[in-house]
C-alpha cells in the first residue's frame, strides 16, 4: 500500500495540462476511454446525453488580456501550447480576440481555458 501512496503524491502534484496529457496516455496503453463512466452514469437522464455527445472538438478563443496581466498570459499561453515561441505567444495575446487551440478535446481545451483564466484572460470556448 506504500506504493499506492506513493503515486497518490506524486499524481496530486501533476498541473491540470498535464494529469489530461497522462489520461490520454493512459486511454491509448489501456484502450479505454475516461469517459465512459461518465456517460453511464449519465444514462438515466437521456436528454443530456445527445447535447453532451454532439460536440467533441472545440476552439480556445483568448477574448481579451488586461494590459497588468499580459506577461501571466503569454507565460500561460506557452504552457497551453508548448512549441510557440516568446514573440508568437506575444503577438497571440496582443491581437486578441484569437484562437489559441482549433479542434482541442474537451478535457485539453477545459484545461487551457482555466489556466488561461487563472492568468487574468478573459477566454471563450467554442
Amino acid at each position: 500500500m506504500a506504493d499506492l501512496a506513493n503515486i497518490v503524491e506524486e499524481l496530486s502534484k501533476l498541473t491540470v495540462i498535464e494529469a489530461a496529457d497522462l489520461v490520454k496516455k493512459l486511454e491509448e496503453k489501456w484502450g479505454v476511454t475516461a469517459a465512459a463512466p461518465a456517460a453511464a452514469a449519465a444514462a438515466p437522464g437521456a436528454a443530456a446525453a445527445p447535447a453532451a455527445a454532439a460536440k467533441d472538438t472545440f476552439d480556445v478563443i483568448i477574448a481579451s488580456v488586461p494590459a497588468d496581466k499580459k506577461i501571466a498570459v503569454i507565460k500561460a499561453v506557452r504552457e497551453v501550447k508548448a512549441g510557440l515561441g516568446l514573440a508568437e505567444a506575444k503577438a497571440l495575446v496582443e491581437g486578441a480576440p484569437k484562437p489559441l487551440l482549433e479542434g482541442a478535446n474537451k478535457a485539453d481545451s477545459d484545461a487551457a481555458k482555466k489556466k488561461l483564466e487563472e492568468a487574468g484572460a478573459k477566454v471563450e470556448v467554442k
